[in-house]
């Protein structure tokens, strides 16, 4: 049986979380406080997902970037892939808080969109 040893980042408390896993399956999760304690112990040791941000550059901006965000989190393993097509992408001004950046990137079904207004210069 394998032991992981998490600090959970669901919510405050930052509670030590022990996952116990038998053959890639948690078995049981011990040192939570709440619900999302619990739940994140198992996703995190089953399926780890992350929320990506970044900033992307804007033509005829009166600022030069803009801050972006995938809209929900993506699978761990995709950050790299995610960050490679970030790190291609431009857009035009004006830019709208919400707009999205990139559709479905990297393939995870999740959109990049912007976090802030960007006016044109």
């Amino acid at each position: 049986m394998e032991k992981r040893e998490l600090t959970c980042i669901g919510c405050p408390l930052g509670c030590a979380l022990t996952v116990s896993l038998e053959a890639g399956k948690v078995i049981s999760v011990e040192g939570y406080t709440c619900k999302r304690g619990h739940d994140y112990g198992e996703k995190e040791c089953t399926n780890p997902m992350r929320t990506v941000t970044s900033s992307v550059p804007v033509k005829n901006g009166v600022i030069p970037m803009v801050s972006v965000k995938t809209a929900a989190d993506i699978p761990k393993g995709k950050i790299l892939e995610c960050m490679e097509a970030i790190h291609t992408a431009t857009v035009r001004a004006p830019v709208h808080l919400g707009d999205i950046i990139l559709a479905d990137i990297a393939g995870t079904g999740v959109d990049l969109v912007a976090t802030k207004t960007v006016g044109r210069r």
